[in-house]
């Protein structure tokens, strides 16, 4: 009797286990998704793309041992490359002999870093391209692929004015690339008499059009400001941060060599 009622115990126990396991399963690919996906309708088009764009690689700058010593002790962290650039160029040699020697030197006023908030994408960002065929007169299909018609430069920008808009757009576009892992770039243009082998059919008595859009990733944050000096007291040196302020910003960056489809029948 009570082997009858383990073996019972046992497959309810079961039961009620394994579709809670596989639910969960199935939440965990759902959460593993990532929002920067590109959907099936967006396609690379970096070989077939008639006109050459150049990667916009930015170039990482690595902190001298003295810049990391001199922006690890402030409490507001430094991001931007060419305020790092610029400590790293920097030539500092107090004297071991000053004792009792002050002295500051004024940097300017800098964005320090860029914090990122929320990053988007819109895949029709920018309609480029048109493709269309009439078949509402015809008795057999038609087919119908993409091809771009004109040249279309699509350009990239911040969304409200800010100081130093070079430096953030800097700082924005390396945060964006390491959130989406996306070829970005503030500039792209899909060359005219670009191809796709994508191919439409559009039956008779129809009508087919197929949209072209460049997208782009809407980037939200808020970049950190402040006056920039270098302490001098005797043989030491400190790099101090006044007059911190914060401004939000946001911006657009087209995804490169990239062009999202969409395709209607009437």
């Amino acid at each position: 009797m009570k082997k009858i009622l383990l073996s019972a115990l046992i497959v309810i126990v079961y039961t009620l286990v394994s579709p809670n396991a596989s639910f969960g399963e199935e939440e965990k690919k759902k959460e593993s998704k990532s929002p920067y996906d590109i959907p099936s309708h967006v396609l690379d088009i970096s070989k077939e793309n008639t006109y050459p764009n150049s990667t916009e690689d930015q170039e990482v700058i690595e902190a001298s041992e003295l810049t990391k010593e001199l922006i690890g002790e402030v409490s507001t962290s430094i991001d931007n490359p060419d305020l790092i650039k610029m400590l790293n160029e920097t030539t500092l040699k107090p004297s071991p002999i000053a004792i009792g020697y002050r002295g500051m030197v004024y940097l300017g006023r800098w964005p320090l870093n860029y914090e990122s908030l929320e990053t988007n994408i819109n895949w029709e960002y920018q309609e480029i391209n048109k493709n269309e065929i009439n078949n509402l007169g015809g008795d057999v299909n038609q087919e119908m692929n993409y091809i771009q018609q004109e040249e279309k430069e699509i350009l990239g920008a911040l969304t409200n004015k800010i100081s130093n808009p070079d430096d953030i757009k800097k700082m924005m576009l390396l945060k964006a690339k390491e959130k989406t892992k996306l070829p970005l770039s503030y500039n792209t243009v899909i060359g005219k008499n670009t191809k796709k082998d994508n191919s439409y059919n559009i039956p008779a008595e129809k009508y087919g059009s197929l949209q072209a859009y460049a997208p782009a990733v809407n980037e939200k944050g808020q970049v950190t400001f402040g006056e920039v000096y270098i302490e001098l007291k005797g043989s030491k040196k400190s790099i101090v941060i006044k007059n911190v302020t914060k401004q939000g910003i946001g911006g657009w960056i087209p995804i490169q060599d990239h062009v999202s489809f969409s395709f209607q029948l009437k």
